[in-house]
């Protein structure tokens, strides 16, 4: 990999998402070598994916070059690589570029879409986990309105007119609302000719309410805003299959649709080498103890998503989310450089930071520690707070330039077919 030589130890880091951006920050300008390898050359702020998949933002304003990042840290090298495996009693990871030793590994390989072992709906549903897959979806959505055009088949057009989304999480019902505000306010002027009254959006939950991670009055309130959107939120539903048409479930209700998008869970992106019986939990998580060390090792780690850290208050480990990552990156430097320093680490806290969803235009629900609260100012909040954990100025600006252009003029004018995009359904 032409990585030079040093007398530093090397850490080499695998995944540039929250946890191994954070990381590589605490790490600067300290004496040591950080190698990351990731197999995109951009950070991605995944928070607004959906924006991207409905045609709100350009994907370039939510993705921030690696590179650029770390530009100014001495002792820093990225690789864009696909880490294949990990040799752990040769200290080196095996990639599609080469091999490379480290004195220290830290695996924040993030998570992947969980479809739960159903290959059928693997390969005929959508994700929203990437942006080469956001601009897929975009594509898709726009394609089937201008397919729905071409057909007389009045069974075909609603097929293509309507929109499921498995999975009641933050990203299904944010993305169920900017949908439905598509439907509300651009489909009309887009398609004069047809009849988007027609459009259905959809929203399932395998339990009984949406949201299920936040307080109760945040899901029921979501859950009002949804259907006064005109989304159709079915609750205590579970979807068993997806033929590239024909949803079925675990009841007596079916749903016709083109576009199935699913939104109902991760699993940690395992790699090869350290995804033995003994190290992986629930979720498909790497098991770490309170220093974020991989079980089993002394110079192996693991943060972010793939990392499953066990407490009282997380039986089943830390929410896969932003903060947590950002949170376990930065103590995980601090405690690194303690480590080559011979001094004992110190153990992890989580600070709970809250949680937070938006439904749409001056719709969201916010649940901080002490104060939870929704409407209007939630809105305001969770839209600040977004901005503020986007990277580099550029990006807030044409974010934030967006954000309001749209909500003048009621308008999402990156609804474009870049590339088209065309499913190869599997039977």
């Amino acid at each position: 990999m032409n990585i030079p030589r040093t007398s530093y130890p090397r850490i080499v880091i695998i995944g540039g998402g929250f946890a191994g951006i954070s990381l590589a920050k605490k790490l600067s300008k300290q004496e040591v070598q950080v190698v990351l390898l990731d197999k995109h050359n951009y950070h991605t702020f995944q928070p607004l994916l959906y924006q991207v998949s409905t045609g709100g933002l350009e994907p370039d304003s939510i993705a921030y070059p690696i590179r650029k990042i770390l530009k100014d840290f001495p002792n820093f090298h990225f690789r864009l690589a696909h880490v294949n495996e990990i040799d752990t009693v040769s200290s080196k990871v095996i990639t599609d570029i080469g091999e490379l030793k480290f004195d220290y590994l830290v695996i924040a390989s993030g998570s992947k879409t969980n479809y739960f072992g159903n290959e059928q709906i693997k390969a005929n549903s959508m994700a929203m986990k990437t942006i080469p897959q956001s601009l897929n979806l975009r594509s898709l959505i726009l394609e089937n309105f201008e397919e729905a055009l071409l057909t007389s088949d009045l069974n075909e057009r609603n097929c293509l007119m309507n929109f499921v989304i498995v999975g009641g999480g933050p990203t299904g019902v944010e993305l169920a609302g900017a949908l439905a505000e598509i439907k509300k306010g651009i489909l009309p002027k887009d398609y004069p000719d047809l009849d988007t009254r027609l459009a259905q959006i959809n929203i399932i939950q395998s339990s009984d309410c949406i949201l299920k991670g936040m307080s109760d009055q945040a899901s029921q309130k979501a859950e009002d805003f949804l259907e006064k959107l005109g989304v159709n939120v079915w609750k205590n539903v579970r979807v068993t299959n997806y033929d590239g048409k024909t949803v079925t479930t675990n009841t007596d209700l079916t749903f016709e649709t083109a576009t199935l998008i699913w939104a109902a869970g991760v699993m940690g992106a395992t790699i090869k080498g350290l995804d033995g019986a003994e190290l992986i939990t629930r979720g498909n998580r790497i098991l770490v103890n309170e220093f974020n060390q991989v079980k089993g090792f002394d110079n192996i780690f693991a943060a972010g998503d793939i990392a499953c850290l066990v407490n009282e208050e997380f039986p089943n480990g830390l929410p896969m989310m932003a903060h947590p990552a950002i949170q376990q990156g930065e103590q995980l430097g601090d405690n690194m450089l303690r480590l080559i320093e011979q001094k004992p680490m110190k153990p992890f806290e989580y600070k709970d930071k809250g949680a937070m969803a938006t439904i749409g235009r001056n719709k969201a629900v916010v649940d901080l520690k002490r104060f939870k609260f929704q409407g209007v100012f939630a809105w305001y909040v969770w839209m600040f707070v977004h901005l503020f954990f986007l990277i580099g100025f550029r990006n807030r600006m044409v974010v934030f330039i967006n954000w309001v252009y749209n909500y003048i003029r009621f308008d999402r004018e990156a609804r474009l077919i870049i590339r088209p995009f065309k499913k190869k359904l599997k039977k």
